[in-house]
C-alpha cells in the first residue's frame, strides 16, 4: 500500500509571480500555511509532513508556528527562497517508509478533500510516476511580447491551470530535487481538480478565500483517536 511524505513549500512555484504574503497571509485569523497543513493531518497513509520556510523567515516561523506544528508531528525545515531550493531542502529528510511524495503550495488552502483522496487513490490504481491536479482555463489567452503587443491567440480549451498538491514517486522526487531541477510533468497523469483551488497571493485575497472555504466539500467525519485532536490548532 502506498505511503506518503508531504512537502509543503512556502515559496512561489516556478513560473508564478512572487507576491508579498502568500503562504503567510492570514485567512480569518489563521495563516494560509496552517490551513494547508490541516489538509493532510489525521490521514493514516500520510507518514510525514514537512513545512519548508526560507532562511530569513525561519526564526519567526519557529516562534509563531513551531509549537503548533510540533504538536501535530509536522517538521519545520529551513530552505532557500525558491521553489526548487525548498524541495531540495526537504529531500534528504523524506521518510524511508514513504513510497510517494506529495508536493503542495502552502498558499493553496482551498483544496477539497475529495481532490486529495483522488490524488492518493491514483498512487494505488496507476503506475504514473507523477500525477497533478488541474482546473480548466475559463477564458481565451493571448500571448504578448515584452512590450505588451499581441503575438498569438490561444483557445481556452487548449490549456488547463496546473494546481497543487501534486504526487510523485519517491525516486522521481529525490532525483529531481538532487539536481535542483523542476519536478517533471511532461508525462504526468492529469486529474481534474476543483476551480476553487486558488492561490492566495496577498492580503487582498484573504476575504475571498474565506468565503470560498464555505463552498468546499466537507471531509467524511471520523472519530477522534485522542482528546487532543480537537484542539490541534
Amino acid at each position: 500500500m502506498p505511503t506518503f511524505s508531504v512537502v509543503i513549500a512556502t515559496a512561489a512555484p516556478a513560473g508564478q509571480a512572487v507576491e508579498a504574503g502568500g503562504a503567510f497571509v492570514k485567512i480569518d485569523g489563521r495563516e494560509a500555511l496552517l490551513r494547508s497543513v490541516e489538509l493532510f493531518l489525521n490521514r493514516d497513509n500520510v507518514k510525514q509532513i514537512q513545512v519548508v520556510v526560507p532562511a530569513d523567515e525561519s526564526e519567526e516561523a519557529k516562534r509563531k508556528y513551531g509549537a503548533h506544528l510540533s504538536f501535530s508531528g509536522v517538521k519545520l525545515v529551513t530552505g532557500g527562497p525558491k521553489w526548487t531550493d525548498q524541495l531540495a531542502a526537504a529531500a534528504p529528510k523524506i521518510a524511508d517508509e514513504a513510497t510517494h511524495v506529495i508536493v503542495h503550495d502552502g498558499a493553496r488552502p482551498l483544496v477539497p478533500y475529495s481532490d486529495i483522496d483522488a490524488l492518493f487513490e491514483s498512487a494505488t490504481k496507476g503506475k504514473a510516476d507523477a500525477v497533478a491536479l488541474t482546473a480548466p482555463v475559463r477564458s481565451e489567452l493571448i500571448q504578448i511580447d515584452e512590450h505588451g503587443n499581441p503575438l498569438h491567440h490561444w483557445r481556452a480549451d487548449e490549456f488547463v491551470h496546473l494546481l497543487t498538491p501534486q504526487l510523485y514517486s519517491k525516486e522521481l522526487f529525490l532525483s529531481s530535487a538532487a539536481k535542483g531541477e523542476p519536478l517533471p510533468l511532461s508525462h504526468a497523469k492529469l486529474l481534474k481538480g476543483s476551480p476553487l483551488n486558488l492561490r492566495v497571493r496577498g492580503a487582498g485575497d484573504a476575504s475571498f478565500a474565506k468565503s470560498m472555504m464555505n463552498l468546499l466539500p466537507k471531509p467524511k467525519s471520523k472519530p477522534m483517536s485522542n482528546p487532543f485532536e480537537e484542539a490541534q490548532w
